[in-house]
């Protein structure tokens, strides 16, 4: 549909079959070309959220739309080819190698199920040397580090060629390097037809690289915008019961420094 947003969330809830309402009413709208931030403490809705828009979970109530179709009545290859997932954990690798993990994303793609085209082994091969795992191809994907692992995952949701990018907890387990390493990849990889969702806890390094955050609370949406205009020290408390101050470097970029935890104690 012509001058569609990419992605448009219209009053989306989600109940689970024990009657927790993860996601409540949740409406917004990215556009393509953005690297946007989502952020929120745990149990506040993200993931469940992003799997409504994947449908890997089915949705309650509500809508999601891609390029302004719904993704009611779409079958999970629709969706794949213009959505991928990079999960915040690795459920199981089942021996699987790094090229073997990677060439799953152009599945979607294939038109025959027995073997890959020349076509596939070259996006697989150029994926893998954009992302530095070309010498790590034949190893399996759980004998790597966190941060090889990580790349590996985001060239497999690369090669897929989506329009969105859905990525949980990208730098959760990786050291100050690979956090950056990550995040590096994921702006470079926004393109004027392309945008990444990104599920993140490191308020500081959203606030760096995304040109829009979406705050949550507890299912809701409590602020949208540039991060540098909604992320403030009076929001942090309200989202995560802690005092913080919230600054700029000498570069100009936004920083949150936690002090203290001034919610109840349950201790």
């Amino acid at each position: 549909m012509a001058d569609a947003p990419l992605l448009e969330l219209r009053g989306l809830n989600k109940r689970y079959e024990d009657g927790f309402h993860a996601v409540r009413d949740v409406s917004f709208e990215i556009g393509a070309g953005m690297l946007v931030g989502l952020i929120g403490p745990n149990g506040c809705g993200k993931t469940s959220m992003m799997r409504c828009i994947n449908r890997l979970h089915p949705i309650t109530s509500g809508d999601v739309l891609l390029d302004g179709e719904s993704v009611k009545g779409k079958s999970p290859s629709e969706i794949a080819r213009k959505v991928s997932n990079v999960p915040a954990e690795l459920k199981g690798s089942f021996g699987l190698t790094v090229y073997e993990t990677i060439m799953l994303g152009r599945y979607p793609h294939m038109r025959n199920m027995w073997w890959e085209s020349e076509e596939d082994e070259s996006s697989v091969d150029d994926a893998m040397r954009k992302f530095g795992v070309d010498r790590l191809k034949d190893r399996p994907l759980n004998m790597l580090s966190s941060g090889e692992r990580q790349r590996a995952l985001i060239a497999k949701a690369y090669v897929q060629e989506p329009r969105l990018m859905l990525v949980d907890e990208p730098t959760a387990h990786l050291d100050m390097k690979y956090k950056l390493e990550v995040m590096e990849y994921l702006n470079a990889m926004v393109e004027k037809d392309m945008s990444v969702l990104v599920a993140e806890h490191d308020i500081s390094l959203m606030a760096r690289y995304c040109q829009k955050c979406i705050i949550m609370k507890a299912g809701e949406i409590v602020a949208i915008g540039d991060p540098k205009d909604v992320i403030t020290e009076e929001l942090i408390q309200d989202v995560y019961e802690v005092s913080a101050s919230v600054g700029f470097d000498r570069d100009g970029a936004l920083f949150v420094l936690p002090k203290r935890y001034s919610g109840e104690r349950h201790l």
